[in-house]
């Protein structure tokens, strides 16, 4: 079976928009497959630095396809769970606006500041 993945296997990409499939080179398959010996799934995040950079650059160089369920007959090399690099960088100016907004005494810093809702 690791042969039939060496040969023609795809990396399938989670995203928000559903699962995308890749074709590496077969070098990359090579890699790709020491990196998934252990797992079928790995979040992007638990990747090397060197192995994140292959995912980004698969999915740059090449067109994402996407298939439906049971379409597709390639053998799975394995699954990097990609979250939106976006997603990141709006909690992180949602996270300067809140602590600029309490630095300058809008919002208040702890949660007794907040009326409470009290049931009789």
């Amino acid at each position: 079976m690791w042969i039939e993945r060496l040969l023609d296997g795809v990396l399938r990409v989670l995203t928000p928009l559903g699962p995308r499939y890749l074709s590496p080179s077969f070098l990359e398959r090579v890699y790709l497959l020491w990196t998934f010996r252990n797992f079928t799934s790995l979040p992007l995040v638990v990747l090397n630095h060197r192995q994140q950079k292959l995912v980004d650059r698969l999915c740059s160089q090449q067109e994402l396809l996407s298939l439906p369920y049971g379409m597709f007959e390639q053998p799975l090399i394995g699954t990097v769970e990609r979250l939106s690099p976006m997603h990141s960088h709006v909690e992180t100016q949602a996270e300067g606006a809140l602590s600029s907004l309490a630095a300058s005494g809008l919002l208040p810093h702890s949660s007794s500041a907040w009326p409470s809702s009290r049931v009789p």
